[in-house]
């Protein structure tokens, strides 16, 4: 029970990473890696890609020494911070910017306002979160509307 509690955790605890990374990494010092995400190409990779990577090595360290040590709670850090980078990939770039064509159905409440955040972040608002720390507004206009 407790090893599905580090996980939850390093899971919802990468949302706050992400927001901050994205705010005062990428639109900060290494803007020059983040910049062509936002700028239109037609690029399958882009130099914000390395970002994936960066994030992947505590995911990838956490579940290796967590392994090696009999499966302790380092193992299931890793594991969240695994799975919010694939949560973040599947709504990032097969969702949001279509990089994958994996998911058919976009027309969601709860995905419109991931997008419609993302979209306007792309536009020039200051949304930097992304699963779920995006402004509230985003989902109260989508819930609070019809289909």
């Amino acid at each position: 029970m407790i090893n599905l509690v580090f996980l939850i955790v390093a899971f919802l605890g990468m949302e706050f990473v992400a927001w901050f990374t994205h705010k005062y990494v990428m639109h900060g010092f290494l803007w020059v890696w983040h910049k062509d995400h936002h700028t239109p190409h037609h690029n399958k990779l882009e130099r914000n890609d390395l970002f994936a990577l960066i994030f992947a090595i505590p995911g990838i360290l956490f579940t290796f020494l967590g392994a090696k040590a009999n499966f302790n709670y380092l193992f299931f850090l890793g594991i969240g911070i695994t799975l919010y980078g694939l949560s973040y990939f599947m709504f990032h770039d097969v969702l949001v910017h279509h990089r994958a064509n994996l998911i058919k159905n976009r027309n969601n409440k709860y995905f419109r306002a991931v997008i419609k955040a993302h979209n306007d972040h792309h536009s020039g608002k200051k949304n930097y979160g992304f699963l779920f720390m995006i402004p509230w507004r985003y989902f109260k206009q989508e819930f609070n509307s019809n289909p």
